[in-house]
């Protein structure tokens, strides 16, 4: 079902952001089973309704959490259809101010640049109406696409680390990217 644009946080000349909604459940998932290969093994969407449901329930209701849909404002199926999406985890308050940003872009949008526009806007929105002062992406080393789109929106490389994340059975090796406020600021 198309999206209208006043539900976007931010937009973009190709697309737009807005929160998660239980109500996307259908082509979420259906998007994440298209995107099987394109994804693994670096990250595993939920591709059931019962999955996406408390997926997306953790997004909405846990104030430590922020999840954005990347939507296509002219897609193939018309206005809103959904590209990909960009969760802030852990935020943290106070003199923190941080998150942790994660992401998948689905098949028929891979290599388009429309996740890359859409992780702008996230950051911006971010740095503005959410008052961070700080993301970080953390990547697997293999995962060049992810690697690459966080260097594309200015991230810094700022290290690495053995056996960080619990990702499909196995502790995984990941470089550790960040962006501050400042950084977007001057950039």
């Amino acid at each position: 079902m198309p999206h209208i644009a006043s539900r976007y946080l931010a937009e973009g000349p190709r697309v737009g952001i807005r929160p998660f909604t239980y109500e996307d459940g259908a082509e979420f998932t259906a998007r994440a089973r298209e995107s099987k290969e394109l994804h693994q093994p670096w990250l595993f969407p939920p591709d059931s309704e019962s999955a996406y449901l408390a997926y997306a329930g953790r997004l909405i209701e846990d104030r430590t959490k922020a999840g954005f849909l990347v939507c296509e404002k002219d897609g193939e199926r018309g206005d809103g259809a959904i590209a990909g999406f960009i969760n802030i985890n852990n935020i943290v308050q106070g003199g923190f101010r941080c998150g942790a940003l994660g992401y998948g872009a689905f098949a028929h949008a891979a290599g388009r640049g429309l996740m890359r526009e859409g992780l702008n806007l996230v950051v911006d929105h971010a740095f503005g109406p959410m008052r961070l002062h700080r993301l970080e992406i953390n990547a697997q080393p293999g995962n060049t696409a992810s690697l690459a789109l966080a260097r594309s929106c200015g991230f810094r490389l700022e290290g690495f680390s053995p056996k960080m994340l619990h990702i499909d059975g196995e502790w995984r090796d990941h470089e550790r990217w960040a962006i501050t406020a400042e950084m977007r600021a001057s950039g």
